[in-house]
């Protein structure tokens, strides 16, 4: 079989660009690898995404689709999908989180990111997207009884407090679901915005990793912008967001901000589900150094007064003096 290695200098000959410069940049999550490329005085960037675990096919679709839009996805230069590898564009190193670790003016970028939204959905959903609803919602939050509940308790979730648990995101489900779907990224967050000060409005805000977009609420990219599992936003300045894009789009606030909140408890809930999966199942412990933050973020969430029975749930299967310790058999991260 022919390794990873030999496989991407093919696809590099084959695109002109057999004999660049090759430097790793950092990874993520996922089994996806990245390399800026350096070739006769221009960069580029090789996505290496190994199938079966990665498909590079909806990253391309929806990148087609955003730059369609006027908006700074980074283009595809050459492609090999059956192999998982991409040349894409180098949109440059200024990603959100660097600038802002680096005192950046976090109002004018954040507000940028606001005003690319309100453009964004503007547009119906492609077609090819998922629906984001009620039974996906549902199956995605369930990492939390899954994986989070277990590690915490040391004993499998019962099958009763998960149908309650069911019971409850599903009654919520429906305020949370567009009338009109548009394309929610789903991963819209500093440490995939790219500030781009020579492009012009919306096209000012790169975009990285959005190849899981889902057809949903409009909410669910402010919540994943504004409720960062990675950074602390102020309240103070996710309200002015919110308002900013409220007052920017033809929608009723009272209902917008129901959904933002039942958006932001599934989501973070999930999230706690999935650091825990990363720690147990990939041998991946540093994520749960957000754990506190991700816990803060779904309090706040849960604070909405139609989120109190879902509120009184996750108090009863994981009690504050429980979720504020490091989990069981879990050194804490240094």
């Amino acid at each position: 079989m022919i390794g990873r290695a030999a496989l991407s200098q093919t696809f590099l000959n084959q695109a002109g660009w057999g004999d660049a410069e090759r430097r790793p940049l950092a990874g993520d999550a996922s089994f996806r690898r990245y390399e800026r490329l350096h070739h006769n005085g221009i960069t580029a960037v090789l996505m290496d995404a190994p199938p079966p675990q990665e498909d590079v096919r909806p990253f391309i679709r929806m990148t087609r689709w955003l730059v369609a839009q006027g908006l700074s996805a980074p283009r595809i230069l050459a492609e090999d999908a059956s192999h998982g590898f991409l040349l894409l564009e180098d949109l440059g190193d200024d990603l959100y989180s660097r600038l802002l670790r680096a005192n950046g003016d976090e109002t004018t970028l954040y507000e940028a990111a606001i005003d690319l939204l309100l453009q964004l959905h503007t547009h119906k959903a492609p077609v090819e997207l998922a629906p984001y609803d009620a039974p996906r919602l549902i199956e995605e939050a369930g990492l939390f009884p899954d994986w989070y509940l277990p590690a915490l308790t040391g004993r499998p979730t019962a099958p009763a407090l998960r149908a309650e648990f069911d019971a409850l995101l599903g009654a919520l489900a429906p305020a949370a679901i567009a009338a009109r779907p548009i394309a929610v990224l789903r991963d819209f967050h500093a440490d995939n915005l790219l500030w781009l000060p020579d492009r012009r409005g919306a096209a000012r805000v790169g975009l990285l990793d959005f190849q899981d977009a889902v057809a949903g609420h409009p909410a669910y990219d402010l919540v994943s912008l504004l409720e960062d599992a990675r950074r602390d936003v102020s309240p103070s300045l996710a309200d002015a967001m919110l308002a900013r894009y409220i007052a920017g789009s033809n929608i009723a606030a009272g209902a917008f901000r129901r959904a933002y909140a039942i958006l932001g408890a599934q989501r973070n809930i999930r999230i706690i589900g999935i650091f825990t999966r990363l720690w147990q199942r990939d041998g991946k412990p540093g994520y749960q150094a957000f754990m506190p933050r991700m816990w803060g973020l779904l309090e706040r969430d849960l604070a909405h007064p139609e989120l109190a029975d879902l509120r009184a749930w996750i108090d009863r299967a994981a009690p504050q003096a429980l979720r504020c310790k490091p989990l069981p058999g879990l050194e804490q991260p240094a």
